[in-house]
């Protein structure tokens, strides 16, 4: 996920030059974008961390699913060795099938651990992708304060 900048610094000097020479309402429109952009970056700092806890979540719940495949293999590895030795007619180990057991109680907490994880990380997600769609709306009414200046129109400052 990358991280969102937000390009508006040269939006802020175009505005602050236009607010020197612009209408009286200019500084006011500088002004506001100023304060619209330290929304954006705030929120673009949030929405980066949210982009990075959901990866580091996705990357627990990953881990989890490993882990539980790992139990499951030593559970079926034991049970095949049971089964073989009961083909051959040999005693088998009541310490191997107690182990097996236990590796699928194991496996069960893992699933439920990884389950957990990956909704973490979907929840983080949702948040990254409406912070970045936040950013993105000030961003935009940044550039309309911009616009609006250079334009002397203030019913665009208004938008």
């Amino acid at each position: 996920m990358e991280d969102l900048e937000v390009p508006t610094e040269q939006l802020q000097e175009t505005l602050h030059e236009g607010a020197h020479g612009g209408p009286p309402w200019a500084s006011g429109a500088a002004l506001s974008s100023a304060l619209i952009a330290v929304l954006a970056a705030v929120s673009a700092l949030l929405a980066g961390h949210h982009a990075n806890e959901a990866m580091i979540d996705q990357m627990r719940a990953t881990d989890n699913w490993s882990f539980y495949q790992a139990k499951g293999i030593k559970a079926a590895v034991l049970k095949t060795k049971d089964e073989t030795l009961v083909a051959l007619g040999k005693p088998t180990s009541a310490e191997d099938l107690q182990h097996a057991a236990q590796y699928e109680k194991d496996q069960e907490q893992i699933q439920d651990k990884a389950k957990e994880e990956e909704h973490a990380s979907a929840e983080h997600l949702e948040r990254h992708n409406a912070l970045a769609r936040v950013v993105t709306l000030y961003q935009v009414g940044i550039a309309m304060a911009a616009i609006s200046v250079l334009g002397r129109r203030k019913w665009l400052w208004f938008f």
